[in-house]
């Protein structure tokens, strides 16, 4: 019985959220823009720069870092990242700022995919693929131990890490950068979550990705639509399943891959079917989903950013990842014209205002867990 009244108080709440009442401007955009992850230009920031007013006049959500400026010079060192002293100082400006918890996000993955790297002065580790070989729970922890540490002395609270996808190394994207931990769901699972646990331990979120699955992906979704729905199979949501069921995923990102296996219209990002039936419904996660970046070709090639946008909350996501560092180019006030698009939205009723409340409890309750460690 008691079982009964819990998942009917889950449902009304739910519901309640749905159609909750339309909040005055001021905090619609202040809750817009918290479903927002954005990037920024430059390794130091004083007021009046595009990181100071993304902070202290949108109040976004999260920063999310680079080294290099893929919309510049593409050198190393060109973009958020130089040395772990000028790190420490930028981040600490930037929590100085916020007069909310404000997340700073990072690539920190381990081997190839590191925005702190030893030319800075951060200690190497090796890939996942690596550790998932050897398969030892202390040596998984520890090297992750190593990363997670750096991570916080730096200021970064948020991980874009670990990667949940099987491993095949004809994938474009993951399998051949030695990004995946391994081929079944048990190891991979175990290695991600033992990983979790030890960025959660110095106070540093992490995103398990890409949803449903990126292993089997041959092309790259940063250069166009990837169709999936000939390789992809079922078995690549268990890693995902397992690490929900065992509290190893606070944040999830989707891949936007098309697959009409789960949705034949729609690809990942954009899909109700694949967020909410499949991620939210049959999964049951209750985390915050969080796109990869939304400028990515795989994603604009197809559909206006309007459209875009309003299609992603509409499927379940929750903070839409723009990272301004992609082959569309950096534009300074990208930010305030998506904060635009998705209040104007609202207000005409192509995106239930519920979506907007949903998205910032779960932003909200992500935080908590970073003050309550």
């Amino acid at each position: 019985m008691k079982k009964i009244f819990l998942t009917l108080a889950i449902v009304l709440t739910a519901a309640n959220s749905l159609f909750a009442a339309l909040p005055a401007d001021s905090v619609l955009r202040r809750q817009a823009a918290r479903m927002l992850m954005v990037g920024f230009r430059g390794n130091t920031v004083q007021p009046g720069c595009d990181a100071h007013r993304y902070v202290t006049d949108l109040k976004v959500g999260a920063l999310v870092l680079f080294d290099v400026d893929l919309t510049g010079s593409g050198k190393l060192g060109s973009r958020n990242i130089t040395s772990k002293k000028q790190l420490a100082t930028m981040t600490a400006q930037l929590h100085e700022w916020a007069d909310y918890p404000l997340l700073i996000a990072a690539d920190q993955e381990g081997g190839r995919v590191a925005r702190l790297k030893p030319k800075y002065g951060f200690k190497k580790t090796p890939t996942p693929e690596y550790v998932g070989k050897v398969d030892r729970e202390d040596t998984t922890r520890h090297y992750a131990r190593i990363l997670a540490e750096e991570l916080a002395q730096s200021g970064i609270n948020l991980n874009l890490a670990p990667v949940a996808d099987v491993a095949n190394p004809k994938c474009a994207a993951v399998g051949r950068y030695g990004r995946c931990y391994g081929t079944d769901a048990e190891t991979i699972a175990r290695h991600a979550g033992w990983f979790v646990d030890e960025n959660q331990r110095q106070g540093v979120l992490c995103t398990v990705k890409h949803f449903p699955g990126h292993g089997n992906a041959i092309d790259d979704t940063h250069y166009g639509l990837v169709d999936v729905s000939n390789a992809w199979t079922r078995a690549e949501l268990e890693p995902f399943q397992l690490l929900i069921k065992r509290n190893k995923a606070p944040f999830i990102m989707t891949a936007h891959l098309f697959n009409n296996n789960i949705d034949p219209n729609y690809p990942a990002t954009l899909s109700r079917k694949t967020l909410t039936d499949l991620l939210r419904g049959e999964l049951k996660y209750d985390g915050v989903i969080v796109t990869d970046d939304m400028y990515m070709q795989g994603i604009i090639d197809t559909y206006s950013i309007e459209r875009a946008v309003v299609m992603a909350i509409n499927a379940g996501a929750d903070m839409l990842c723009v990272g301004n560092n992609i082959s569309t180019g950096y534009e300074p006030d990208r930010p305030y014209r998506l904060v635009d698009i998705i209040v104007k939205a609202v207000k005409e009723g192509r995106i239930p205002y519920g979506r907007i409340y949903e998205a910032n409890r779960r932003i909200n309750a992500a935080c908590r867990r970073l003050r309550n460690r």
